[in-house]
């Protein structure tokens, strides 16, 4: 299978997930009613952003080209562990070692098996040859090498499994973003859109914001109206009311707009419906944030611009790892 074929089969994907068709609205419908947390909403999100950002074909092409990719390559299995936190998240690793050649297996989460296996049962019905390329697994074994994404806790188990093959071991991450305090409302809506968007739960998803002495959070808190609905949500509104409920409790001091909580706090990590804050006084961290292991993407002036840090490209790699370049290193 050469890689202009490669890339031809990942546009026609692109195309099926764009048609609206009713069977893969069916699927979506199933997926929601297996794990609640990927609404309709967002799983056509998701799938909107893979079709416009990864299954380009222009897009593809100039990524193929950046790597000097060609019909040759010594072909490896690839084992890759997804996670489930998002609808789809693991596409771009499916993506990467598709395009580059190799052979891969998959273990899907158990939050987000039905979406992936069934664009994989389309793409076998594109061209059977597919199905020596993308197995689907419960367990990897003898594979030359290993991506695996998950928790810190489960990042050990990885470690202690792929450690004599070569492998890339993804931890948690999140997002954050730094704001002046001179956003206009617009600016607001496209940061509130990184915040809600798939209740928070993505690596890219902003849960903390760093804001100057004296800031107004009255427009910044205007700004999440879109996502009141949220409380109609069960598995959100428990969360919510859970975390008012310790707030209370302990008489921490918050902010609310009925479905999102403000909370001052050091970590960049924040719980499912609470938003952390972090005043600063040295203006410094306007040009040069202090990344850490934990942090996945900054938004803000000089950064990364509000509203694209849910929306990835190809060469937008999670933790900043280049997939594709440890793939044809193998």
């Amino acid at each position: 299978m050469n890689l202009q074929h490669r890339i031809d089969l990942m546009t026609e994907l692109g195309k099926y997930m764009q048609q609206n068709d009713p069977e893969w609205q069916d699927i979506i419908l199933k997926s929601f009613q297996h794990n609640a947390w990927f609404t309709p909403e967002f799983v056509e999100i998701a799938s909107e952003n893979i079709v416009q950002n990864f299954l380009n074909k222009e897009a593809l092409i100039k990524w193929a080209a950046h790597y000097h990719l060609d019909d040759y390559i010594s072909c490896k299995n690839i084992g890759v562990v997804m996670a489930g936190n998002i609808p789809l998240v693991g596409f771009h690793d499916f993506l990467s070692v598709f395009i580059s050649g190799h052979k891969q297996t998959i273990k899907f989460s158990s939050k987000d098996n039905i979406l992936l296996e069934h664009l994989l049962k389309k793409l076998y019905g594109f061209d059977d040859e597919t199905k020596k390329q993308v197995l689907i697994a419960d367990m990897l074994k003898n594979c030359d090498a290993y991506i695996a994404t998950g928790s810190n806790n489960s990042a050990r188990y990885f470690e202690q499994y792929f450690s004599k093959y070569p492998n890339i071991i993804r931890r948690n991450k999140t997002s954050v973003a730094i704001l002046t305090g001179k956003e206009s409302t617009n600016e607001l809506e496209e940061l509130s859109t990184d915040i809600h968007l798939y209740f928070g739960l993505g690596c890219r998803s902003i849960t903390k914001i760093y804001v100057p002495e004296g800031y107004d959070f009255v427009p910044l808190l205007k700004s999440f109206e879109k996502y009141l609905y949220f409380k109609d949500h069960h598995k959100y509104s428990n969360n919510y009311d859970y975390q008012l409920s310790v707030m209370l409790m302990n008489k921490i001091y918050y902010m609310s707009n009925g479905s999102t909580l403000l909370n001052e706090n050091l970590s960049v990590f924040s719980p499912v419906s609470v938003l952390h804050y972090e005043f600063y006084d040295d203006e410094k961290i306007l040009n040069q944030f202090p990344i850490t292991a934990d942090i996945q993407s900054v938004s803000g002036k000089n950064y990364l611009p509000f509203g694209q840090a849910q929306s990835p490209g190809l060469f937008s790699y999670a933790d900043n790892i280049d997939t594709m370049e440890f793939l044809l290193t193998l």
